[in-house]
């Protein structure tokens, strides 16, 4: 691993940190605002990264880009409209992200500006790097979570949505999602959702 890479590696840490903090503290937040104390109880209505952060899943996000924080535990038995609440829960953590990212590229763009004109200084670029990734990993982490497969956020959205934990097959896909999963990412299928849409966005955002 050559000196450029660790760096940028070492400038991803915080946006990493923040976003998958903040994702599960959104997920938590949520269900207990709904009615459901479970993550109230287990310590994970706070944004102490050290409640949230799943240390294989943070590793596997720094090395290869794909990660996870420790899942949010909720009890829907306590929501009053279960199947709208579940689907507010769900969608929570990805929301979470896309405010970060939107609220971070004001700062990101405002630096590359001053970069320019402090004639090129390395403190302002890698402040700005540190926002800029940081920008960038909550936009990975949202598409990320938004694949409609389990245990991601994306299937737990179109399960409510769409009623479908009706039908007998959506037990077995969920039974085996993390292997789907698993074969979705090794297969790059994954890459090439994530990808152009990260793109898009951070030129939608205007932070390149």
């Amino acid at each position: 691993m050559n000196l450029h890479l660790i760096l940028t590696k070492v400038l991803m840490l915080p946006g990493i940190i923040l976003g998958l903090s903040l994702h599960e503290f959104a997920h938590a937040w949520m269900s207990v605002r709904l009615g459901d104390p479970t993550p109230q109880r287990q310590g994970r209505l706070t944004i102490n990264p050290l409640a949230h952060i799943d240390w294989m899943g943070f590793i596997a996000l720094v090395l290869v880009g794909f990660g996870w924080g420790r899942p949010v535990q909720i009890d829907p038995r306590y929501y009053k409209h279960p199947r709208r609440d579940e689907f507010l829960v769900a969608i929570a953590g990805v929301t979470m992200n896309l405010i970060i990212a939107v609220i971070l590229s004001f700062p990101a763009r405002a630096l590359e500006s001053a970069y320019y004109t402090s004639g090129g200084s390395m403190i302002i670029e890698n402040v700005y790097y540190i926002i800029m990734y940081a920008v960038m990993i909550n936009l990975v982490l949202m598409i990320f979570n938004l694949i409609p497969c389990p245990p991601l956020d994306g299937w737990g959205i179109i399960t409510q949505i769409f009623k479908l934990d009706r039908y007998s097959w959506w037990y077995k896909v969920y039974q085996y999602g993390t292997w789907i999963l698993l074969i979705l990412i090794v297969s790059n299928l994954t890459d090439i959702i994530i990808t152009p849409a990260v793109t898009s966005l951070m030129r939608l955002l205007r932070v390149f």
